[in-house]
């Protein structure tokens, strides 16, 4: 469906903890434990991701953790609207009613099989009774997301209502920050209190909320950086009375993917350099003015690095954006070093960040 699916390392790692839990009744009663924890992982996502298609939200990927998924928006607009209004509610409600629901299905199918499942003995999961764990492993999964520590549903609904009147970027740092604290205070807990499951928990909070502070953190970059700190201003341009012969020379010598087409100083088109080589070969040497796109479009130096990549993502096949000023192109960014620069100056931003004032 278009949207790539992603497991976090310490996923797999939970089949691990569950051996080791499991350690007396037998690996594949381990193994039962850890199959019931994603399938609690499993229903809740599936109910977002059917939500998140009811409301129009563009997905690029998720990313599973044993307490949930974390979703990667296609573009600034379905992040807003996944993060704002109804559709926060919408969102942060799916996964603990479909798991609720779930647990209840379960619950009543294993009573009306009249098996001996003791829903209500201690403890609640267990491998020496699987069935059961199943049941609860739905239910802690729900509960788990009702504390108010982010990025579980609860802290998300708890960091929407702050930043809408405070600014998302400083809210979301925020709500970032008091998940990592509810997260060790959770392991610290599970350590006393010898409950191990606490302990996973406490430690998955802290992973995810360290994800999301570090998304965080690149989309404020995303809304400060201006386009002249991440424009290539040293880049070659081709005219629109160049020979493809005379322009494939010059990609021979250069690193662009992407060249600006100018008459004097007057933006005119784009062409690639791929679209110079297939059409050497299907139609032999002609003009660059013939081959060229003259379907683009334009960033200003002080436009944000937001704005433009808004631009990159709305127009379909558009690889590189010319930076104007007074009609005169000053530099370009591509899709080709927008990622480094974008990496880069997020690297730049956090040591600024780290050094003692």
């Amino acid at each position: 469906m278009g949207v790539e699916l992603r497991v976090h390392a310490f996923f797999p790692l939970m089949a691990v903890v569950c051996l080791v839990l499991s350690a007396a009744d037998g690996v594949m009663r381990g193994l039962g434990l850890f199959l019931a924890l994603t399938l609690a992982v499993l229903v809740r996502e599936t109910a977002r991701l059917l939500v998140a298609a009811w409301m129009g939200l563009q997905l690029r990927a998720i990313l599973l953790l044993p307490i949930g998924g974390l979703f990667a928006y296609a573009n600034p607009e379905s992040q807003e609207n996944a993060n704002q209004g109804s559709g926060q509610f919408a969102l942060a409600l799916a996964g603990p009613l479909a798991n609720i629901a779930t647990a209840l299905i379960l619950a009543g199918t294993f009573l009306g099989a009249g098996g001996n499942v003791r829903l209500l003995d201690h403890p609640f999961i267990t491998s020496a009774w699987l069935l059961r764990s199943m049941v609860w492993m739905q239910i802690g999964l729900a509960l788990l997301h009702l504390v108010p520590a982010y990025p579980l549903d609860c802290g998300r609904l708890l960091r929407g209502s702050f930043a809408r009147r405070h600014g998302i970027s400083p809210t979301g740092r925020a709500a970032a920050g008091l998940g990592q604290v509810l997260a060790l205070s959770a392991m610290i807990g599970g350590w006393l209190l010898h409950d191990p499951l606490l302990v996973v928990a406490g430690f998955f909070i802290m992973i995810g909320a360290q994800i999301e502070d570090q998304g965080v953190f690149f989309q404020t970059v995303v809304d400060t950086v201006r386009m002249r700190e991440v424009m290539l201003t040293d880049f070659a341009t081709l005219s629109p009375s160049d020979t493809l012969a005379d322009a494939l020379v010059r990609c021979v010598h250069s690193l662009q993917e992407d060249f600006p087409v100018v008459r004097g100083l007057q933006l005119v088109g784009i062409i690639s350099r791929q679209r110079i080589v297939d059409a050497l070969r299907n139609d032999g040497n002609g003009y660059v003015q013939s081959v060229m796109s003259r379907a683009f479009q334009v960033a200003r130096p002080e436009d944000t690095l937001g704005a433009t990549i808004r631009r990159l993502t709305a127009g379909r096949g558009l690889a590189l954006i010319p930076v104007t000023d007074s009609g005169r192109v000053v530099g370009i960014v591509s899709v080709q070093n927008l990622m480094s620069s974008m990496s880069l100056l997020a690297e730049q931003r956090r040591l600024e960040r780290e050094e003692p004032h």
